[in-house]
């Protein structure tokens, strides 16, 4: 049997959601109506997170511990390509501090509590007990990997795994900007809420989140579509809080954009579509 598969069964047989990589640490794409996002799911936001579509999709989303969709056809041909095996920390309730370099690793051991660790090929990955939001380079050569992101599989580790530490979570924390009130209209009517359930928008905005934490460039474009996507979905409901709105404005200025831009391009979403 393929390595690579063979490894992701024994992580499912352990209930750890894994996937294949590509050279790259690349995903692949999973079926034909999502490659490259067409069925409207992450990056363009059409539909905030994870897509209907009834295949495994979108990176950490496909990561599963179900051996028939890890054997079956969605991925026979990926693990004859597959370079490395991929997992989902948040997916078990884990956080992955990745230290991608010797000053990351040596920055960790002095500051962060011992925990299990996993040498990878330039540094080293911190296994915590607990999840968080991920974030990259909250600093230099730091990486944080746990809800909606995946961590290369290189082995077990060494050492016991502790709790995530408030200092772990501090690092994905800027010191706060100030973030103007934002007022969401209620639903009309006062109407029931079409989502029915916290836990969707709680996901569409953690999604969101991740959406403007991950943009490589042209931040600004990421922040108002971004904006647009989550007043378009969860705007008109009554559900969309202040409280989610500072969610946003704060993963936006972690990324370098001012509170002022912030207000300005929440205000543009809401004008765009008539709120």
């Amino acid at each position: 049997m393929n390595t690579h598969l063979s490894t992701a069964l024994d992580l499912a047989n352990r209930f750890v959601p894994a996937l294949p990589l590509r050279a790259g640490k690349v995903p692949f794409g999973n079926c034909s109506a999502c490659r490259d996002n067409a069925c409207g799911g992450r990056p363009n936001m059409k539909t905030p997170g994870p897509c209907e579509c009834p295949r495994p999709c979108h990176a950490w989303a496909a990561a599963t511990t179900d051996p028939d969709v890890i054997t079956g056809p969605t991925w026979s041909t990926a693990w004859k390509q597959a370079a490395a095996v991929a997992y989902h920390p948040g997916g078990i309730g884990l956080t992955v501090v990745d230290l991608d370099h010797a000053d990351a690793v040596a920055w960790a051991r002095h500051t962060l509590p011992a925990t299990r660790t996993v040498p990878t090929t330039r540094g080293e990955h911190w296994i915590y007990r607990g999840a968080m939001s991920s974030v990259n380079a909250v600093r230099d050569g730091v990486d944080i990997k746990s809800t909606m992101s995946y961590a290369r599989w290189l082995g077990p580790g060494t050492g016991t795994m502790t709790n995530l530490p408030d200092t772990v979570r501090a690092l994905v924390v800027k010191e706060p900007s100030p973030v103007r009130s934002v007022a969401v209209p209620s639903a009309a009517g006062g109407g029931e809420c079409r989502h029915r359930t916290p836990a969707y928008l709680e996901r569409g905005i953690a999604m969101a989140e991740q959406q403007i934490t991950e943009a490589a460039s042209a931040v600004h474009a990421t922040v108002y579509r971004t904006f647009l996507a989550v007043l378009s979905a969860h705007g008109r409901c009554g559900c969309l809080t202040d409280a989610h709105a500072a969610r946003l404005f704060a993963a936006a200025q972690v990324r370098g954009e001012s509170p002022r831009h912030c207000v300005d391009a929440w205000s543009n979403a809401r004008t765009a579509l008539g709120m």
